[in-house]
């Protein structure tokens, strides 16, 4: 369970003031006790229960993160109280804790009005079911190429309703919901050939894609469902008009939208550059840069092909980039980093590179010493892009699974492990998107190899500097 205060002085007022409230909204007394959000105004503590994914919660570079836990958040915000987080929920399980414990669920829950024993806010954000399949498979592009196929879904998800009226049309179509899985796992069985197609939401797809490339877009499928939160039946009529009040306010506000493209609008930020343009970038971008790169390494001890190669990966080299999570500046430093650093201003250059470079020289130190040479320095990196808690993780799954945890090849295996419940719910700092920092690492190695032959080139054959951007990928050596 993660308790996050509300960092307002103002909280004391305003939860008097949000009780004196209370009068304007009444509540009929059900059982004597008092409503749902008296109780919450008079301890200052919303509880939440919620799932450990990318599309609700989990712990990112910056901390807590994720889509339903910035709204959750600002609501307690709203409400003048701090925000506790069980995280530990499928969506049966997280819905049953609404019943018996209170005080909401938010949870990628579909809106289903008739569901006993909980009610529902107004709907949030539309879930689009996709249909998605194995490459290698005949293509599937409608509803009559699913007959036949093995096919999975997320059960308590409302894609096997969704399914449920597609197969009055389809009497022999079949599938399996399970409430164990995720997506990760789910697109997992999918690569792996134990399933044929899965039905999943389509920012689910988008935002997991690039870990999956075995498999393939098909079709939407049926109408979009909504996402709501949801509210045990009983006392909670003040908590649910609150609830309606705050996400109508955001959306009027335009911010609904905002927090919609920021998490789910950029699915393709790591997609691997192809040569020619990285090598445009070397041209055109890099000499801004080239020696702030070298007076970072000779103070932080790296090669400053490698820091370039970071800086690359993580901003294009554009010292005003913004990730959708927030993360700024050419080295892409969060704001806790930054203040850790002594970096006043993220979109500094210079600031940005030197901040970058001690931070990763930081992350290399701290590492087991039983971890030595080039594996150090990649799980270095790794940790710059998913976090050192993260990286213990990976590395105490290598052990269970038999791995060496000080070798790169085997805790790069583990990572994308992060991804699936069966193992980041044995972890301590639970989910993380376990695929990027292996693509990450894989590119900035592919980077600094590419710098390097640049490099290399322009200071034994300076003939060739004229000809670097036509260099073709297969002739450069790795």
């Amino acid at each position: 369970m993660t308790l996050i205060p509300n960092a307002s002085p103002r909280r004391g007022v305003l939860a008097l003031l949000a009780t004196l409230a209370l009068c304007l909204i009444p509540e009929p007394p059900r059982t004597g006790e008092p409503g749902q959000l008296a109780t919450i105004l008079a301890r200052e503590l919303l509880s939440v229960h919620t799932r450990n994914t990318p599309t609700t919660y989990y712990e990112g570079r910056e901390g807590p993160t994720g889509f339903e836990y910035e709204l959750v958040r600002r609501f307690a915000g709203q409400l003048g109280v701090s925000l506790t987080i069980r995280a530990d929920h499928h969506i049966a399980s997280a819905l049953e804790a609404v019943r018996q414990e209170g005080d909401m669920g938010a949870a990628a829950l579909p809106l289903e009005p008739d569901l006993p024993g909980v009610v529902f806010s107004r709907p949030i954000i539309e879930l689009q079911p996709v249909v998605v399949y194995r490459r290698g498979l005949p293509p599937v592009e409608a509803a009559d190429d699913l007959p036949g196929l093995s096919i999975g879904t997320i059960g308590g998800a409302g894609t096997g309703r969704v399914l449920s009226e597609l197969q009055a049309d389809y009497p022999e179509l079949r599938w399996a919901a399970s409430a164990e899985v995720e997506v990760a796992e789910l697109l997992g069985q999918v690569e792996d050939g134990e399933l044929d197609a899965a039905v999943l939401f389509d920012h689910q797809f988008r935002l997991n894609r690039l870990f999956f490339p075995g498999v393939e877009r098909g079709f939407l499928l049926g109408d979009p469902l909504s996402m709501a939160w949801a509210f045990p039946a009983e006392r909670s009529l003040a908590l649910v008009e609150a609830a309606n009040r705050f996400i109508s306010e955001l959306h009027d506000a335009g911010e609904l939208d905002a927090l919609v493209a920021r998490y789910f609008g950029h699915d393709d930020y790591l997609e691997y550059v192809g040569t020619r343009t990285f090598l445009d970038h070397v041209e055109e971008r890099l000499p801004d840069y080239t020696e702030l790169f070298r007076e970072a390494a000779r103070a932080s001890d790296f090669d400053w092909k490698l820091l370039a190669a970071v800086g690359y990966q993580e901003s294009h080299w554009d010292p005003l980039a913004t990730s959708p999570t927030g993360v700024r500046g050419l080295m892409m430093l969060t704001n806790a980093t930054a203040g850790d650093l002594g970096v006043a201003d993220r979109l500094d250059p210079a600031q940005s590179i030197h901040g970058g470079a001690r931070y990763l020289r930081q992350l290399h130190e701290r590492l087991p010493e039983s971890i030595q040479g080039d594996d150090r320095l990649y799980m270095a990196m790794a940790a710059y892009n998913v976090g050192l808690g993260h990286l213990y993780d990976a590395r105490r799954i290598t052990e269970q699974r038999g791995g060496d945890p000080d070798r790169w090849g085997d805790v790069r295996e583990s990572l994308p492990l992060l991804q699936e419940r069966e193992w980041h719910s044995q972890t301590r700092h639970g989910y993380a998107r376990g695929g990027e920092p292996v693509i990450y690492v894989r590119n900035i190695r592919r980077y600094h190899e590419i710098l390097s032959y640049v490099d290399r080139s322009r200071r034994e054959f300076p003939r060739l500097n004229a000809r670097a951007k036509e260099t073709e990928p297969a002739r450069l050596p790795r």
